[in-house]
Order: C-alpha cells, then structure tokens, then sequence
C-alpha cells in the first residue's frame, strides 16, 4: 500500500460516490419524465416512483452522513486521549471539530504544537494537513 500523505488520503469509492449517485439521478430524472410525459393513468405509479426515488437520495445522503458522524465522534476521542497521554491535558474545548479531524494525521511529535497552532491561528482542515511535517496514516477510515 502507498504511503498515505496529503495528496492521496482522501477516499475516493467509485461504486459509492459515482454509480450508486448517478443510478439515483437517472431514476429521478425517468420517474418525472414518466410522471410528465404519460397517461393519467400511470400518475399513480409514477409518483410511486417519485417517491422511492427521493427515498434512496436521502438514504444515500444520510447513509454517508451517520457513518461520517460516528467517525467524528471516535476521532475526537482517539485524538483528546492522544493529547491527554502527550500532554497530561485534554484537548482544548476552542478546537472545532474539522481541526481535530485534520490533526489525527500529525505525527505525536508535532501534534501538542500543531493544536495550539491550530487554535492561535485558527486553521482550517486543510491548513493543518498542509502544515504537517511527518505524516501519521489513517488506514481505518470510513
């Protein structure tokens, strides 16, 4: 496996993020074209299809979002227990969220310093990925 850096730690699930959205998107554009385009006969079944179609956008949207969401809440706990164990002190209650998120990629030795540089400076995610110096892979993500 590559080594995991700035550039390449995203995920990228083709049969997630690309198919099954494009397959939904196709059903939502037939299921209005049916319900537009034919009989007043078929209004019954094309709502139906409508209606599942707008059911499986929100289950792909909240699918991701609910795994995303548990994520956050044990990267926050790996993260505070990490500073804990370096510093003798929980992380600061100041640091949002995303900050934590870009944090767990820093290695221990630049982590305390990255959190009070994150703070003072209020970086973004994406800033404190960039500032890492030593790169600390996360090969258990979502």
């Amino acid at each position: 496996m590559e080594e995991q850096n700035f550039k390449n730690h995203s995920k990228w699930v083709p049969g997630y993020h690309l198919i099954t959205f494009l397959a939904i998107g196709v059903l939502i554009v037939g299921s209005i074209r049916n319900l537009v385009l034919f009989s007043d006969q078929s209004v019954y079944t094309g709502t139906l299809l409508l209606l599942i179609s707008f059911v499986l956008l929100f289950l792909f949207y909240f699918v991701r979002i609910f795994a995303l969401r548990a994520q956050d809440r044990a990267i926050r706990c790996e993260e505070n227990f990490r500073h804990y164990l370096l510093t003798g002190k929980q992380l600061p209650v100041t640091l949002k969220m995303r900050q934590v998120i870009g944090l767990r990629f820093a290695s221990d030795e630049e982590f305390p310093e990255l959190v009070t540089k994150a703070i003072a400076e209020k970086l973004s995610e994406k800033e404190i990925k960039q500032a890492i110096r030593t790169w600390k892979s996360d090969d258990y993500r979502v």
